[in-house]
């Protein structure tokens, strides 16, 4: 889960994109057949055939449809739709044969992230509906036409770092209207940074080019750092240009006559009271014409009545307010309210689609990023029950467990609301899908997630005492990390609402030893899964059987964790290199170690409790106590 980019939700009539396309239930879900005769089938087939390494993505073939159960690897659909291509660190080269997925009419998302791609950037013109773009760590070149991104507004993240792009920055990207992301670091441009025309300034990367020339004005207070590597630049945040350029725009900036000052104050003032004046008077029509839109599918049985809910379900009792039919339920008051309809329509995009849960980036307000988490597989809980555990879950604040800030009810299908994380998940850090070059995630830093997880956890362990496993579903995916690598424990406490055959399925706690042997689960089941979580984190080692979907026997992860022990005990180096500089912390990590096999020891009695895995994860250091 983790965190993780692609496309945007929906299409409206503008080029917006809604979240509204993804929940609705009209959606069609055949596979669709563009005006050139192609299925998306054979589209994608075409596709392939202008790539090297065709190996990587071995099971697209005829003989299964890309939606199907048999999902095409790097595929991502909605409705039995194609939104998105994730062929990411698969060695792929050769030609993007746009014309073949031009075809793809519900596309949304690209990402050749981490290949072996070469030449001019492809003409995505030709995919008005694009969202997002993700290019970087290949080997592009060559200049970029000013006009390759014209006309496509529904674009709203751009990456290209990490090729060998040359040229001036093309002209067209600053007149993008939604645009939120733009990487463009690690390439050759040159040239000034153009002007950026949008109303909310997109998150920019340059760093690492050959640009010259004062940074414009709107840029001067982000982060030097997004400008380093580029010998020609100045002004701030950078060093002063020549001849007091940069002071001289500054200047230009704060220094205007009196009464040029006044005249603008008071335009502004003006245009902020009328703007209040319409929005009000839009708010009273909309609420308006929301009750009777409600008032009318409760008399009439009309779809969008349908939708939400049905004659028998009853309100539940638990819950302060009242759930109404098209409604969210907010469990936290410290949050800006907004409707299930500002919902519907915001922008967003596909942050992932599994078996377990769909997640979508949504930024109701602007500069607000929430993440809607969309579960199929709680169907059977009713509403009374449902609203009963959402308000314990929302009552629970820590500083390592992801609040909830609201939810939606409906029979077929439930939302989840969240705050959105921008770092990643603790997965994409260990395992190289979100690290960088200049990432320091050395042993000191593991330490102190891993102490952050176990508090969290020992807070769900004494919040929720009636929960056999408050988590269930605890994995290094399912941890994120702020931008001080804080961690923030996500997806906890979900088996209540789960299906059952569903959570056996999917869930972590069904992979425990106990529930191999003996079909149960335990109150140390979550310890287990932490004990995991330790070696994981130590080792760098990936526990593969998580990615397995189905009942796979806890004595495969057994096995993964004796084969550690066994390194281990012959005297080999068992921890990942990755940490770095760990020769005077050996004593400290070995002791960290031990917790490890203490929480994940297979039999129950021997395996340690949540309070004493804690005790003992706190009293480790981060360097040897002799040193």
């Amino acid at each position: 889960m983790g965190a993780h980019a692609f496309a945007p939700l929906v299409r409206p009539p503008s080029s917006c994109s809604y979240l509204f396309h993804i929940l609705s239930l009209l959606a069609i879900t055949g596979i669709g057949t563009p005006v050139s005769g192609l299925t998306e089938d054979e589209a994608l087939l075409k596709f392939k055939t202008s790539l090297t390494n065709m190996d990587a993505i071995s099971n697209w073939n005829p003989s299964n449809a890309p939606c199907s159960d048999k999902k095409w690897m790097g595929v991502i659909c909605e409705h039995g739709k194609i939104w998105g291509l994730k062929l990411e660190n698969m060695g792929l080269g050769g030609t993007i044969d746009i014309d073949a997925i031009s075809q793809l009419p519900e596309l949304r998302t690209l990402s050749f992230k981490n290949n072996k791609f070469e030449g001019p950037i492809p003409d995505f013109r030709r995919l008005p509906k694009l969202r997002s773009v993700y290019l970087s760590n290949n080997k592009f070149s060559g200049e970029i036409p000013d006009d390759a991104f014209t006309g496509m507004d529904a674009l709203r993240r751009i990456i290209l770092a990490n090729n060998a792009f040359t040229g001036r920055i093309p002209s067209s990207l600053t007149s993008l209207p939604i645009l939120v992301e733009l990487k463009l670091d690690g390439n050759q441009f040159q040239g000034t940074i153009p002007d950026f025309h949008q109303k909310n300034l997109p998150s920019i990367n340059m760093a690492n080019n050959q640009l010259e020339g004062p940074i414009p004005a709107r840029l001067m207070h982000l982060n030097p750092k997004l400008f380093s590597g580029n010998k020609g630049l100045c002004g701030a945040p950078l060093k002063p240009c020549k001849g007091n350029t940069g002071g001289a725009v500054l200047k230009d900036l704060t220094n205007s006559s009196s009464k040029s000052t006044v005249i603008v104050l008071v335009v502004l003032l003006a245009l902020v009271i009328l703007a209040a004046t319409i929005l009000i008077v839009y708010k009273k029509k909309r609420k308006t014409k929301l009750k009777k839109l409600d008032s009318f599918s409760s008399q009439d049985g009309n779809h969008f009545g349908d939708t939400h809910m049905t004659p028998n379900e009853e309100r539940p009792r638990t819950v302060k307010k009242q759930s109404e039919p098209g409604k969210l339920d907010f469990v936290r008051d410290d949050r800006k309210k907004f409707d299930l309809s500002e919902l519907l329509t915001a922008s967003a995009e596909v942050l992932e689609s599994g078996n377990f849960e769909s997640s979508y980036k949504v930024e109701v307000f602007a500069g607000e990023l929430l993440v809607v988490k969309r579960f199929r597989q709680m169907s059977r809980v009713g509403r009374d029950e449902f609203h009963e555990h959402i308000w314990k879950m929302g009552k629970l604040r820590h500083p390592n467990v992801l609040s909830l800030v609201a939810c939606y009810y409906r029979k077929e299908e439930k939302l989840l609301i969240f705050d959105f994380v921008d770092n990643g998940s603790l997965a994409s850090h260990l395992h190289g899908k979100h690290s960088t070059k200049d990432e320091i995630f050395d042993w000191p830093m593991r330490l102190k997630i891993i102490k952050g997880i176990a508090r969290g956890l020992a807070y769900l362990y004494s919040e929720l005492p009636s929960l056999i496993v408050p988590h269930g579903y605890l994995k290094s995916s399912n941890v994120l990390l702020d931008y001080s690598y804080e961690p923030l424990l996500m997806d906890y406490a979900l088996k209540p609402l789960i299906n059952t055959e569903h959570a056996k399925q999917l869930m972590v706690a069904y992979k425990s030893p106990e529930y191999a042997h003996l079909g149960r689960l335990t109150k140390k089941t979550d310890v287990w899964s932490l004990g995991i979580l330790i070696l994981e984190v130590l080792t760098g080692k990936f526990p593969t059987n998580f990615l397995a979907v189905g009942n796979v026997k806890g004595e495969n992860l057994v096995a993964w964790v004796n084969d550690i022990v066994n390194e281990e005990e012959k005297g080999e180096d068992v921890f990942d290199k990755g940490m770095g500089g760990t020769h005077y912390s050996k004593v400290e990590m070995n002791k960290l170690l031990k917790v490890g096999f203490g929480c994940c020891h297979e039999n129950i009695d021997v395996r340690w409790s949540i309070r004493e895995a804690v005790e003992k994860i706190e009293e480790i250091k981060e360097t040897d106590e002799l040193i």
